[in-house]
Formats: structure tokens, C-alpha cells, sequence
């Protein structure tokens, strides 16, 4: 399974009684993955019903291009789920407020022969100590951990309880005190192989600045983001296409006869440094597709001028509007994880 398959993953409360038709691609048919949870979207005494909820689906999940995962509560929740009927029928599991003290709680439990894969979730005060990340990771690239481990997700919204702070509705995350802490955990865990996914953007009247977050999550290297909210979806997806002279670059710097270093757009081309930059570019654009060239050109690529223009390189998700969000009854998705 590569990380860039992720995209926008919808975190769906596993209280919910449409969890069939969303994990068979029935509902919101253009997901690439979703999260099932039942950790801070579940009220304590709604675990039970969670729970027996997320069994009742597993035994009807049919094959589909969908990626499932299940966010656990805790290590017990884990065990109950391990044992369920149906459970390999999803892809894996993200595991919440993980440490170094406790990631064994959790890794114990796999058997040698489980097929799944698991995301991490780095949301707690070790998150802020480099040292402690630094250890996390030192254990991290060993087995059995290395190999199941597919991304580490950051948890903004208890980071910022943390801090006793709420991001402002028209601030992204990095003109904020967690800008700091993404480009620390960038430079901690990407350089050992392990992909780090963006922090829910939980406004749905602020479109424009979820896409000018989404860009800069890109540049930070983070392609896949939490979606509270199906709406947010297409319009944090769009943001991964590539532009055309990005992916013009990338071919030119994998292209095996290409030289030493060569200008292309105005720009210093250099294989031997930009390669690892070209590879996942390449692969992005593969996934993710061109953005139309125009739209970038004219607007440095926001997507309010490509819904405007009636632009058909913007993906619809159920012909949702892409920039005005529909009115949301009752909290249904909104779903205080990462």
C-alpha cells in the first residue's frame, strides 16, 4: 500500500448507521479511504454501540477500491476488533495518542501473519519534546514496527488543547504555534522513511484558506489530510494535482540521460539532489492527475477559479458544491480526532 493512495481521508463516527455503505463505496463513491472511529468521536458511553456497530459492518464489507481503516480507543478496543468476524476486511488501523511507553500495547497484539498496515497518531505533549519524537523514532525503524507502519498522522486538534489554543478561522496551521511542530516532525521522521498525513481543518466556511493550507501541507511534504466532512474532500484532493511544469521537471530529472545539472523554468535541475522530489511528483501527478494549466497560470491554483470557470479538471464529489459547503444538520461528521 503506497501513502499517497490516502488523499482525503473521511473520519466517520463508527456510531453511525451508514458505515456499510460508506466502507462498500455505495455512499460517497469517489473516497479513496476512510477511517472508521471510535475513539474522540464516541462518547464513552457510547463505545458499546460503536463497537458492536463497526462488528455489524465488518461481516457485510464487500471487496472495493477503498481503503478501510478503523481508529481504536484503546489497546482493549484493539483485541475485541482483532477478534471480530470479517476484520480482514479492512486495511488497518489508526492507533491514537501513541508514544514510545505504549506503542507495544498496541504492536503486541499483531500476530506475525496479520496483513494490516497502521498509522500513528502523534497527538500528545511528547509531541512537543524532540528528544521524545527522536526516540519514538529510533524505535520505530525497527521490526516488527517498520514494516507495518504507513504513515504518522498529526492530531492537531489535541495539540492545540495542549497549548489551550483553537486555530483562528483564517489562519492556516503553519501561522500558528503548530507551524514549528509540523517542520520539526518533517525534519524527524521524513528523512528515516516515515510519511506524516495533515491535521483536520475543521471550518467549513473557510475554503480558501483549507486550499492555501493543503498547498503548503504539499510543500511540508504531507499528502494526505483528515476530512471532517465529505464536502472537503474534492477540494482538499484538487490540491494534490500537480502542475505541468512541475511533473515537465520531475520526467526530466528521472530521465536517466539526463546531465549532472540543467536549467528547466528558470530553475536549477540537479538529479542527483531533486531525484527523491521527482519520484513522489511523478507518482502524485499518476494518482492525483494535471492541474489545468490555465487555472494555475492565471491563479496560482485555487480552486475557487477552477469551480468559477467551470474548469472539468475539478474533481465533483456528488456534485457537491466544491466551494460553497451545503449545510451540515446535526454534528454528524464532525469527528475532534486527526
Amino acid at each position: 500500500m503506497h501513502f499517497l493512495r490516502l488523499g482525503a481521508s473521511l473520519y466517520v463516527p463508527s456510531t453511525r448507521d451508514d458505515l456499510v455503505d460508506i466502507g462498500n463505496h455505495r455512499k460517497y463513491p469517489r473516497l479513496r479511504s476512510v477511517i472508521f472511529c471510535t475513539e474522540d468521536a464516541v462518547l464513552p458511553e457510547d463505545l458499546p454501540r460503536a463497537i458492536d456497530n463497526v462488528r455489524t459492518a465488518l461481516r457485510r464489507f464487500a471487496p472495493v477500491n477503498l481503503l478501510r481503516f478503523i481508529r481504536v480507543r484503546s489497546p482493549a478496543v484493539l483485541r475485541t476488533l482483532l477478534q471480530a468476524d470479517g476484520i480482514e476486511r479492512i486495511d488497518g488501523f489508526v492507533l491514537p495518542k501513541v508514544t514510545r511507553h505504549n506503542l507495544d500495547d498496541y504492536f503486541s497484539l499483531f500476530s506475525s501473519r496479520d496483513p494490516f498496515a497502521v498509522m500513528l497518531t502523534l497527538e500528545t505533549i511528547e509531541v512537543f519534546d524532540l528528544g521524545e519524537m527522536a526516540a519514538l523514532r529510533d524505535r520505530l525503524v525497527r521490526e516488527p514496527y517498520r514494516q507495518r507502519v504507513l504513515a504518522l498522522r498529526i492530531g492537531g486538534n489535541d495539540l492545540f488543547n495542549l497549548l489551550a489554543l483553537r486555530r483562528p478561522r483564517n489562519r492556516t496551521l503553519y501561522q500558528t504555534p503548530l507551524g514549528v511542530t509540523i517542520a520539526q516532525l518533517v525534519t524527524t521522521f521524513r528523512p528515516y522513511g516515515f510519511h506524516l498525513t495533515a491535521p483536520v481543518f475543521e471550518f467549513l466556511d473557510r475554503p480558501a484558506v483549507l486550499a492555501r493550507e493543503v498547498r503548503t501541507d504539499v510543500a511540508y511534504g504531507l499528502i494526505g489530510k483528515t476530512a471532517i466532512h465529505p464536502g472537503q474532500v474534492p477540494l482538499i484532493e484538487a490540491q494534490y494535482r500537480v502542475r505541468p511544469a512541475d511533473l515537465h521537471a520531475a520526467e526530466r530529472i528521472l530521465d536517466q540521460s539526463a546531465p549532472s545539472v540543467f536549467r528547466l523554468h528558470d530553475a536549477m535541475c540537479e538529479p542527483a539532489t531533486h531525484r527523491a522530489w521527482a519520484a513522489v511528483t511523478r507518482e502524485r501527478a499518476h494518482m492525483y492527475g494535471v492541474a489545468a494549466r490555465k487555472a494555475w497560470e492565471r491563479d496560482g491554483g485555487t480552486p475557487r477559479s477552477w469551480a468559477a470557470a467551470g474548469s472539468p479538471e475539478l474533481p465533483s464529489y456528488e456534485s457537491m458544491p466544491v466551494v460553497k459547503f451545503p449545510a451540515i444538520p446535526a454534528p454528524e461528521y464532525f469527528a475532534p480526532g486527526s
